[in-house]
């Protein structure tokens, strides 16, 4: 399995799930439900989750590095400032969120299922593998920096 590590971008990893959460739920309407306040719930989830990413995003545009998920080695800067105070992985936490509100919108308890797999394909195929190449370029300050930060929140 080493060799999905890095290879697809988590974007694409996104819009799969997104979109495997829409086709069960069409495909299982026995499951539907109905959210009060749905839209504003889902809008307001949808919201904070692209406010998180692109917090992470302009942190590391600050610290002049690199954005790219899938070159972690790249990395000339450990951001340790802003969003990732609170979290080490601002950008897949924003889009775990947004996850969150499609199936808020979705209003199937199918798309929930669906959820915990974009989390475990991230930490096993991005997360790891980039907290294995910060360790290398930054070794004693990146683990300080994990004592200290969750990997999620």
């Amino acid at each position: 399995m080493h060799s999905l590590e890095l290879k697809v971008p988590p974007l694409v990893v996104l819009v799969f799930v997104a979109a495997l959460m829409w086709f069960g739920s069409r495909a299982t309407p026995t499951a539907d439900s109905q959210v009060p306040a749905r839209d504003a719930i889902a809008l307001g989830l949808a919201a904070v989750g692209v406010g998180v990413a692109v917090a992470g995003v302009v942190s590391f545009r600050i610290a002049k590095t690199t954005v790219n998920p899938l070159k972690p080695a790249a990395a000339s800067a450990l951001v340790k400032s802003g969003i990732y105070q609170l979290t080490r992985n601002p950008m897949y936490l924003g889009a775990l969120i947004v996850l969150i509100g499609w199936a808020v919108f979705l209003e199937n308890a199918l798309g929930f299922v669906f959820v915990p797999s974009f989390v475990l394909d991230v930490n096993r195929f991005q997360i790891g593998p980039k907290e294995r190449a910060l360790t290398s370029l930054f070794p004693s300050e990146f683990s300080a920096y994990c004592a200290n930060v969750r990997r999620w929140l």
